[in-house]
């Protein structure tokens, strides 16, 4: 089976993209989406965005998301914008996607940047989905032998949320792998290490469930600033630093949507004999 495809990314978050609105509906096999998205012998991914028609005739084209492991997940950010991208090279500038986590937005901002509607945070432990007796701005969890002060949220994906005072200096390679997997996170979670430089700037490593430490996490910024706005530590509109790029998060406040701006790039096209 031949498939056409796009390697896109954003903000270094790179991705697969196939687009599979006129043929099989059928995703690939765990196994061939590891071989894939294996940097050496593959063509190399943190997610596969698996575009379908939509289910819903106010949307304009579904999409589902597996993680580099074969894991499938509710949401990615930065993977939408690109998704984003290649809709609208065909169907304009506005319009409504379908996702696992519910109905995005999207904007086109310009050619190569995007704006979406991440939807609203969830707080509720149950739902989130993470072992708490209730909701709480700051939590105590336990790992490694410290105890931390996290934020813990979903973004449509669960999140927990630390913050450190530089990024650089954040042990993401050991407490991520830890947090990810914590007993008290049942569906284990995507872990953000955020310093705050002010009201309107933070920088941010993310380790992504399933993938590891990445780029770029376009609901891991999103987490990050809601976490941060929660706690009055930042401003309705913050510019957020990760290792592969600058994305916008736009938060009013609780009952409102969160909008993620930044950029959808095109590295290259081709066609995969499956």
């Amino acid at each position: 089976m031949q498939l056409s495809f796009r390697k896109m990314h954003g903000a270094g978050n790179d991705f697969l993209v196939i687009d599979q609105r006129k043929g099989a509906q059928d995703v690939l096999a765990t196994a061939a989406i590891r071989q894939l998205a294996d940097r050496r012998t593959g063509v190399g991914f943190d997610q596969l965005m698996w575009i379908v028609p939509p289910r819903d005739a106010e949307h304009i084209a579904d999409y589902r998301v597996f993680n580099a492991d074969g894991s499938e997940v509710e949401q990615c950010g930065n993977g939408v914008r690109c998704v984003a991208w290649v809709i609208a090279q065909e169907n304009g500038q506005e319009f409504t996607l379908g996702s696992p986590a519910g109905p995005v937005a999207v904007r086109i901002l310009d050619e190569s940047s995007v704006s979406v509607s991440m939807g609203q945070p969830e707080f509720d432990p149950a739902n989130i989905p993470f072992l708490a007796d209730a909701r709480a701005p700051v939590y105590s969890l336990e790992t490694g032998g410290e105890t931390f002060s996290v934020s813990a949220l979903s973004m449509g994906n669960p999140h927990c949320v630390l913050q450190v005072d530089h990024v650089a200096d954040a042990d993401v390679p050991t407490l991520g792998p830890l947090i990810e997997t914590h007993e008290r996170f049942p569906n284990d979670t995507n872990v953000g290490f955020m310093a705050i430089r002010n009201r309107g700037q933070i920088d941010l490593r993310v380790h992504e469930r399933g993938v590891g430490e990445t780029m770029a996490c376009g609901t891991g910024a999103c987490a990050a600033v809601v976490a941060g706005r929660i706690l009055d530590e930042l401003d309705e509109d913050v510019e957020v630093s990760l290792p592969g790029g600058q994305l916008m998060v736009s938060w009013p406040g609780e009952s409102a949507s969160v909008w993620l701006s930044g950029n959808a790039e095109l590295t290259y096209e081709g066609t995969l004999n499956i």
